[in-house]
């Protein structure tokens, strides 16, 4: 237990301290102020000045280990003010009480008003400051990222009947959440609310996002209770937060009953919310229970939509329950509502990738006989569909179908099927559909270009591909690394390595980028055929076209001319790459 006195009679201040056991009384020549001097085994001292001269008077020793202090006298000031403050927090405070001249300017207009009443507070330093001083420290802490310093402050500035700066405790409660310290972001919350403070909705939502990730759903709800009160309103993303948060922890049916009572007390039936809901019933409790959950919701006067059916569906075709998914079919259907363009969409995908086919053939037809028609979408899903099964001929049969219908494909459909045709070695066929894609709507684009140049390739048709590749230059359309890896890789594959060198000049010609996979594809192609010396240049245009060189290719090159018998000469270029740090020395030559 520690306290200090201070009672000005006219020129003399006297102190009196009590440390422990240990008590002292001084008295000091006119009008001293305290400040802090040190913290372990140091000594108090007092310096004063009077006239020209100036002395110390030392106080004695104290060996607590406690913060000491000190006396200075300045012989103007008339009257003393010491606060007692907490040790663990005089460090961090000691610097903003004379932030730029404020702290020290409102001390002394305060001491001047209070002469002949004592100050004593638990408060810190600020405690001296008026409220207008104490928001320009409170902005400059918060500016600082200190949210402990500021929190002290709106703390001290609580107890003095102060109000705080209303943008500064908003940041604060959020840089609080941020790191999680909700408790203390509470506290900023209620003392901004106190003092007649309206937080906005986003500084509610993630003090309600923070409880719920501590598990202090309670809180959360009390919190979501107070926004009214306070003049705001919850939103969508509180309601979300509290009702996922409920089916984290287990409680399906108390977040049925909460959002029931949300809407008994005049929350708008947000359809986001509801559809949420629904949608965690389904996942929790299953599709008739979600069933159950809509009639109940209705009886509230909260509707499904077919955004919210559709949500089911789509929920319940990724699982594979296809049963489910026709039970929602028949409420939605029940409830005089039809299902749209997205519900059978979504319903053709899951079909699709389960290979069902008899059963998208149904859907189709079913389609067909709505006011919702197959789209280009619906289209496009049933040729991806089949393509990645490998039945290219029905997903041409649906490619004709749709222009017989007047559903134009689009540029995803065409370059759906090209890949399709050059994967199954149909080159021919990809051409055709290709030229017909020039005369379209569509324009082939760098997409559909690389897709038949690859196919060509891998099918050894280089004499197409490079035509094609002329093609697309001359409609404007520039090559990229994928084009030329193709065309490449195609060359080397062929054994055509020397046309596969002789498009790299063209490249460069052209200012083409060219991918260093390239560059490696054709070395690698000459080392096999031990034609290194072709290799290098190869190599010396790489490194002139500003395209580093790897370690692997290195290696090649390496392992190229130790194959061609050169022993010797692999063995000064791998030293003198290790010397150079740009190999490292596990390649062993035999």
């Amino acid at each position: 237990m520690r306290s200090y006195t201070s009672s000005p009679q006219n020129s003399i201040i006297e102190l009196r301290c009590f440390h422990g056991l240990h008590s002292c009384f001084k008295k000091f020549g006119p009008s001293c102020s305290m400040v802090k001097a040190s913290v372990f085994n140091l000594k108090n001292s007092m310096k004063c000045f009077h006239g020209n001269e100036s002395y110390l008077l030392r106080i004695g020793d104290l060996h607590s280990g406690k913060t000491l202090f000190s006396l200075q006298c300045k012989g103007l000031q008339r009257s003393v003010c010491i606060d007692r403050v907490d040790e663990n927090d005089q460090d961090e405070w000691n610097s903003e009480t004379h932030l730029s001249g404020v702290g020290r300017k409102s001390r002394e207009q305060i001491s001047t008003k209070n002469h002949g009443s004592p100050a004593l507070s638990i408060d810190g330093p600020f405690v001296e400051n008026d409220e207008e001083t104490n928001n320009e420290i409170l902005q400059h802490l918060c500016n600082k990222g200190r949210l402990m310093d500021a929190s002290r402050l709106i703390d001290v500035m609580a107890r003095r009947n102060q109000i705080p700066h209303f943008i500064c405790c908003t940041n604060l409660i959020r840089g609080f959440a941020k790191v999680e310290q909700i408790d203390k972001a509470a506290k900023v919350l209620k003392i901004m609310v106190m003092s007649g403070g309206v937080p906005d909705v986003i500084t509610y939502n993630m003090m309600i996002g923070g409880l719920c990730k501590r598990g202090k759903l309670r809180s959360a709800i009390d919190l979501l209770e107070d926004m009214s009160l306070s003049g705001c309103a919850p939103d969508v993303i509180t309601y979300n937060t509290i009702i996922r948060s409920m089916f984290n922890k287990g409680n399906f049916d108390q977040a049925v009953q909460f959002w029931k009572e949300q809407l008994r007390r005049g929350c708008p039936p947000y359809l986001i919310t509801y559809t949420v809901l629904i949608e965690l019933v389904c996942k929790h409790c299953g599709a008739v229970r979600a069933m159950e959950v809509l009639e109940d919701m209705a009886m509230e006067g909260c509707y499904p939509d077919l955004v919210t059916y559709n949500s089911l569906v789509n929920f319940t075709c990724k699982q594979g329950k296809y049963e489910d998914a026709a039970l929602i079919i028949y409420n939605i259907l029940s409830h005089g509502m039809e299902p749209n363009a997205v519900t059978y969409n979504t319903l053709l995908h899951s079909l699709c990738s389960s290979g069902l086919w008899d059963e998208v053939d149904e859907i189709v037809e079913i389609m067909k006989a709505t006011y919702h028609p197959p789209t280009v979408v619906t289209y496009n899903t049933l040729i991806n569909g089949l393509c990645k099964s490998g039945l290219v001929d029905r997903a041409i049969d649906f490619f004709l179908q749709m222009v017989h219908e007047d559903c134009s494909p689009d540029i995803v459909t065409y370059n759906t099927l090209l890949g399709a045709l050059c994967k199954e070695g149909k080159v021919d066929e990809a051409l055709q559909l290709l030229g017909l894609l020039s005369f379209s709507s569509c324009s082939p684009g760098l997409i559909t270009y690389n897709t038949v140049i690859d196919g060509l390739t891998r099918w050894g048709c280089m004499e197409k591909a490079m035509m094609l590749y002329s093609q697309m230059i001359e409609n404007g359309i520039t090559p990229d690394g994928i084009t030329h890896r193709s065309l490449v890789w195609g060359f080397c594959s062929a054994n055509q390595v020397e046309d596969a060198i002789e498009l790299l000049r063209e490249m460069g010609k052209r200012d083409h980028r060219i991918n260093i996979s390239a560059y490696k594809l054709v070395i690698d192609g000459l080392c096999k055929k031990k034609k290194v010396d072709i290799a290098i240049q190869v190599l010396e245009i790489m490194i002139s076209s500003r395209c580093k060189p790897d370690e692997e290719i290195y290696s090649i090159l390496i392992k190229g001319l130790a194959d061609a018998g050169m022993i010797k000469e692999a063995n000064e270029l791998r030293q003198k790459l290790i010397n150079k740090k740009v190999l490292n020395d596990q390649i062993i030559l035999d």
